[in-house]
């Protein structure tokens, strides 16, 4: 809060004498927005977990320490696209972290999958960190050539990381999801003008949804979640009434019921899924409610099968993007919608009454 403080004072002073209250007044709303959001929660796990170690390691740093933010910008004098120091613990993202030459010369991204996304314009910065850890090819590469419903203790479960909002948006062109061969994926969504970036429907300081204009266009629905602007049936409910949220989080648990059963029937070995790290748990009463105390890094699933370790991993990708439906719904739907369709070869899942987008 102190750096904060001096840093509102210093933009006032330098503001012209008849700017100076209301600039006053105008930054301390955004401050208060930006202590009020994810990036400026002191308090958080994204900020605090590395507190007992003293320092943030430099493979995390980038995204949850402002000054491994600055370090990997090259702000801090050293060179740009790497950290090389370790971060500071209880260092939210803060004003300095993108206000800064060079942060707004900031054009391109690169993602985990290799691919470079270019004149990105203001919403680089965002892309650094909401680009997840994973790709579809890094799993590729590590069930390449295994047979597929062989059990392999050489695998374990392949985590994306948080919020990759900005490679589903890419789709296939960052290439989040691991991509079924013979299959063809949706790239960027392309949507409206002036709602096609992150800072064009998230405000910057408080990375609030800008839903106003989404409901102005999309007139007759009260929550973003209800818009739909594709008609069928995807995940084979026969219910059509809901947004393409609710297509989506239909799919997901279809999904993750056909890898229970599949971990059960073919890995031999029942699998649970619970939201906390490695989210992939063994399940020895095969009952899918693991008791959150059995959710440990010691109890986790290791009877991974190539077949499932995919379907298991484009599961996460769309469950750790609850705004998928927004950012890249077709995607969404078309990684979900082959995964159970390459787990229904060997277990019982009705495609029949699914349709891919």
């Amino acid at each position: 809060m102190r750096l904060v403080s001096i840093l509102i004072m210093v933009m006032v002073l330098l503001a012209p004498p008849q700017a100076r209250a209301s600039d006053l007044v105008g930054l301390e709303r955004l401050i208060a927005a930006w202590l009020n959001s994810p990036h400026g929660d002191y308090h958080s796990l994204s900020f605090t977990y590395w507190n007992d170690a003293g320092q943030v390691p430099e493979s995390c740093a980038m995204c949850h320490s402002e000054t491994g933010f600055l370090d990997f910008l090259g702000a801090d004098g050293s060179p740009a696209g790497a950290v090389h120091s370790p971060g500071v613990i209880n260092s939210p993202i803060g004003c300095v972290a993108c206000h800064t030459s060079e942060a707004h010369a900031l054009d391109a991204v690169t993602f985990p999958s290799g691919v470079v996304a270019e004149d990105l314009g203001a919403q680089a910065t965002c892309m650094v960190c909401h680009q997840g850890r994973q790709s579809g090819d890094q799993v590729a590469a590590r069930v390449a050539g295994m047979d597929d419903d062989a059990v392999s203790a050489d695998l374990g479960f392949v985590n994306i990381h948080y919020a990759a909002s900005a490679a589903t948006m890419l789709g296939a062109q960052a290439g989040p999801g691991y991509h079924y061969a013979g299959r063809s994926y949706a790239g960027r969504f392309m949507h409206v003008p002036g709602a096609d970036s992150c800072v064009a429907c998230h405000d910057p300081h408080s990375t609030a949804v800008e839903t106003d204009g989404c409901l102005t266009c999309h007139q007759g629905v009260a929550d973003i979640r209800d818009i739909r602007t594709q008609h069928r049936d995807f995940a084979g409910t026969g219910d059509r009434a809901g947004g393409i949220h609710s297509e989506i989080m239909a799919l997901q648990g279809e999904l993750l019921a056909a890898i229970r059963e599949y971990g059960a029937q073919v890995a031999g070995a029942p699998i649970a899924y619970v939201s906390r790290h490695p989210y992939f748990f063994a399940d020895p009463d095969g009952t899918g409610e693991l008791p959150y105390e059995q959710a440990t890094h010691g109890n986790r699933y290791q009877s991974w099968t190539p077949r499932l370790l995919k379907a298991a991993y484009n599961y996460q990708v769309a469950a750790k993007d609850p705004g998928g439906y927004v950012h890249n719904p077709r995607y969404m739907l078309q990684i979900l919608y082959d995964s159970l369709q390459d787990l229904s070869q060997q277990v019982d899942v009705d495609m029949s009454r699914m349709a891919r987008p």
